[in-house]
């Protein structure tokens, strides 16, 4: 006999749902970590950052989709965000584009675009000014992203500020747009709008470029490298000749390097942690939370140099965990938390050396 169909895939099942418990299945289905992060935050938060991952997701989906030519990816990305910045015509878009997806699209993104008026209809019953958030990160990523699916990244990017950009369009405008949502939430925190907007570009770098170092090999299996050549300069080492079999000292000093620069990032993270009330305990978890599992990631990958593929360099799930406890214990103590980060990321910095970068602007 078989079982009950899964929410997730039964469309009719998941809009019965009401928002909340609609947009947690939706969040279960394309990103566990996230499904555990969102809801630590308070409940006047939770419905706008659910909601714009799940936004983001479907960016995700389109930029990734195999079954779609570049100009297909264009077209999509441009009606996305004309979509959401009116919440018109979401039932046309997802008519057009659900019936394209391929088979290596996972059932759950398959059933996010099918509900992409649902979706919509969230976005617009929250207030004007996260709405604006919302619909400004996705133009952001909308028109970014499809940038690098005109190159050829089998030799990887030319510099660290390519990949800075990169790293803006896919994850430092949501840094972004989540400090929106903070300020906008809390004149407490709004106290300090600039100064967190700053770091927020730089808390998503660390986070994304934690998730290319970890990917390496699977890129690579797909003549794809995220990695920048002038890093590389450095060592002696040419991205061109980068193979699912390479097994080379001059590469593994590059990521040493990358690791460095991503460790920066990572402490800019923690300043823009400590920086939020120490009484929003739910915002600072949210945020420990991802900045633990990244340090704790960029360790295990410093300790495996020679590791060839991701699974190798996953935090267990007694990580995970660690992280969770430690997170909730210290979330009220900046001294306690900037102990706990020292300890945690210590050996990530390369001595005696020091990227200088031309511009390290992420915009």
């Amino acid at each position: 006999m078989k079982g009950p169909r899964s929410p997730i895939t039964d469309i009719a099942e998941l809009n019965r749902l009401p928002d909340s418990g609609f947009q947690a299945v939706l969040l279960e289905g394309v990103s566990r970590t996230f499904a555990l992060t969102i809801p630590q935050l308070p409940g006047a938060l939770y419905t706008a950052v659910a909601n714009a991952y799940l936004l983001c997701r479907i960016v995700d989906t389109i930029e990734d989709e195999v079954s779609l030519d570049a100009e297909q990816k264009k077209h999509f990305c441009r009606g996305f965000i004309e979509v959401v910045k009116t919440g018109a015509h979401a039932d046309s878009f997802a008519a057009e584009l659900a019936p394209l997806l391929s088979e290596q699209t996972i059932p759950a993104e398959h059933s996010l675009i099918r509900v992409i008026p649902r979706v919509i209809a969230i976005t617009h019953s929250l207030d004007a000014a996260q709405i604006q958030a919302l619909a400004e990160c996705v133009q952001t990523m909308a028109n970014g992203m499809p940038i690098y699916q005109a190159l050829d990244l089998h030799a990887g990017l030319k510099t660290m500020k390519d990949m800075d950009d990169y790293c803006y369009y896919v994850a430092g405008c949501v840094g972004e747009m989540l400090a929106k949502l903070f300020c906008h939430y809390s004149p407490e925190i709004a106290a300090h709008r600039e100064e967190l907007l700053k770091l927020s570009v730089s808390f998503g770098q660390g986070l994304q470029m934690t998730n290319i170092l970890k990917d390496i090999w699977d890129d690579a299996k797909r003549g794809v490298c995220w990695l920048p050549q002038d890093i590389f300069d450095e060592t002696g080492f040419k991205l061109t000749e980068l193979t699912p079999t390479t097994n080379d000292q001059r590469f593994r000093k590059g990521l040493e390097h990358l690791i460095d620069i991503a460790h920066g990032h990572l402490q800019n993270a923690l300043t823009y942690t400590q920086l939020l009330p120490s009484h929003e305990t739910g915002i600072r978890n949210f945020c420990l939370w991802a900045l633990g599992m990244a340090v704790l990631t960029l360790k295990k990958i410093k300790q495996h140099l020679d590791f060839n593929d991701s699974s190798q360099v996953k935090i267990s799930r007694n990580s995970v965990k660690a992280t969770i406890v430690a997170s909730k214990l210290a979330a009220r103590s900046n001294w306690l938390l900037s102990l706990l980060f020292n300890l945690s990321s210590r050996g990530l910095k390369t001595p005696d050396w020091q990227y200088l970068p031309v511009s390290h602007s992420g915009q």
